[in-house]
C-alpha cells in the first residue's frame, strides 16, 4: 500500500485531531492547519456528553454512536485516560407528566437495543450516586451506566502531541486561502493565509463551523444549519456532582475539580433574541443553582457562543467526494461521541480505499456538489 505523502487536516478540534492521529500513527505524513490552537474552538465549547441515547432518530445514527462510545473505551487504553475521560455514568429525568412518559418510553426503546440503562428513583439517586443534588424523592430518574463526559481540549491536545512527535506538522494561526487541483482533478495544493503553500495528496475538511466554506473551495456545496449553543463555565471550592446529567430546564456536568460546565437548550432559544452572553450566563447559573444548591457560592468564570457544526440534515458528513479525488470531510455535530470512530474509519479510508458500512448513510455524495 503507497501511503499519501502528505494529508492536510484542515480543522484541529476532536474530528481532526482523530483523524490525524490516526493517519500519523500509521505512517502518513500529517499537516494540521487551523486558525487556533488545537481544541480550542467548538471542541472546548461543547457540553462534551459521550452517549448513544440522544441518538434515536435512526438506528444507523445509534449504532455509530455506539460505536463511538466503544472506540472511546479503547483510544483510553491506548493513549491513557489522565484528565480526559470519565466515564461516570449520566442521569436524566424531567419535571413533567408528558416529558416523563417519553423519557420512560426512550428507557424502553434503549433496552430493547440492549443499551444499559437502568430506572431509579431521585431517593435512590441521592443515596447512590450525587447526594447534592435536589430533585423530588419518588420521580423516575434514568441513569445510563456506560456515558461519560469528555475534557475535549485536553484530548486533542494528547492527540495532536502524539502526532507531532511521530512526525506530523501543526500549522496554527493560519487559514486555508485556496485548495488547488491538478489537470486530473486530484488535489494538489493547500494555500495559506501566512502565504505558503503545501504540497498535499488529501485534505480532510474537518473545519466544523467553517466547513461550508473549505468545501467551497473546491466549489462543493456543503449545507449547513446555523445552530447557536451558549456554554458557561462556573469556578466552585469543589465539585458537588460527580457526572454528565439533564435535570429540568439545565445539563450540568463537571469540568475538572474545581470547574463546572452548563448548557441548556432553553437558554441556547434566546441566543438570537438579543440577550447578551452574560446575561445567558446567568440564567444558566440559577437555573443550576435549582438542582445544586450548593452552586450558590459559586462563581461564573466563562461563557462562549459557539455554532455547532452540523449538516443541513442533522447527520454526519465522512468521506471521499468522488467528483474531486483526494477532498474528504469530516463534518458532524456530536463529534466528541463520534470522533475516535470517524477519526478510525476515514484513516482507513484514505489510506486502503476501505469504506466502512457503518458510514453508508453518512457519505457526503448526499448533498450534490
Amino acid at each position: 500500500m503507497k501511503l499519501p505523502e502528505r494529508v492536510a487536516v484542515i480543522g484541529v478540534g476532536i474530528l481532526g485531531a482523530s483523524v490525524g492521529w490516526n493517519l500519523s500513527r500509521r505512517g502518513a505524513k500529517v499537516v494540521f492547519i487551523d486558525a487556533g490552537r488545537p481544541g480550542e474552538g467548538v471542541t472546548n465549547w461543547s457540553f462534551s456528553w459521550v452517549n448513544a441515547s440522544n441518538k434515536t432518530v435512526s438506528k444507523s445514527y445509534f449504532d455509530l454512536n455506539v460505536a463511538g462510545m466503544a472506540a472511546h473505551r479503547e483510544l483510553a487504553g491506548t493513549i491513557g485516560a489522565d484528565s480526559w475521560w470519565h466515564p461516570s455514568g449520566h442521569l436524566r429525568w424531567v419535571d413533567d407528566p408528558v416529558a416523563e412518559a417519553k423519557l420512560l418510553k426512550l428507557a424502553e426503546l434503549l433496552a430493547c437495543w440492549d443499551y444499559r440503562v437502568e430506572v431509579c428513583t431521585g431517593a435512590k439517586v441521592r443515596r447512590r450516586l450525587e447526594p447534592a443534588l435536589t430533585m423530588p424523592g419518588e420521580g423516575p430518574v434514568v441513569f445510563y451506566p456506560d456515558e461519560a463526559w469528555v475534557h475535549g481540549r485536553h484530548l486533542v491536545g494528547r492527540l495532536v502531541g502524539q502526532a507531532v512527535a511521530s512526525g506530523a506538522q501543526l500549522r496554527t494561526g493560519t487559514v486555508v486561502r485556496d485548495i488547488g487541483t491538478g489537470s486530473d482533478g486530484n488535489v494538489r495544493t493547500v494555500a495559506l493565509s501566512d502565504g505558503s503553500r503545501l504540497d498535499v495528496d488529501i485534505v480532510v475538511n474537518a473545519a466544523g463551523p467553517g466547513a461550508s466554506h473549505v468545501a467551497g473551495l473546491i466549489a462543493r456545496n456543503l449545507p449547513m444549519r446555523r445552530e447557536p449553543g451558549v456554554i458557561t463555565r462556573i469556578d466552585c471550592a469543589q465539585v458537588p456532582v460527580h457526572r454528565a446529567m439533564h435535570a429540568p430546564h439545565i445539563e450540568i456536568r463537571p469540568d475538572g475539580d474545581a470547574s463546572m460546565v452548563l448548557h441548556s437548550r432553553e437558554v441556547d432559544a434566546l441566543i438570537d433574541t438579543g440577550e447578551e452572553p452574560a446575561q445567558l450566563a446567568r440564567l444558566l447559573h440559577e437555573s443550576a443553582q435549582h438542582v445544586v444548591p450548593e452552586l450558590g457560592n459559586s462563581r461564573i468564570a466563562q461563557t462562549r457562543v459557539a455554532f455547532r457544526p452540523i449538516p443541513a440534515d442533522g447527520f454526519p458528513s465522512v468521506g471521499a467526494v468522488p467528483s474531486v479525488p483526494g477532498y474528504y470531510e469530516a463534518v458532524s455535530h456530536s463529534g466528541i461521541t463520534l470522533g475516535p470512530v470517524i477519526g478510525r474509519l476515514l484513516a482507513t479510508e484514505i489510506l486502503s480505499g476501505e469504506r466502512d458500512e457503518m458510514l453508508a448513510d453518512f457519505r457526503p455524495e448526499r448533498f450534490p456538489v
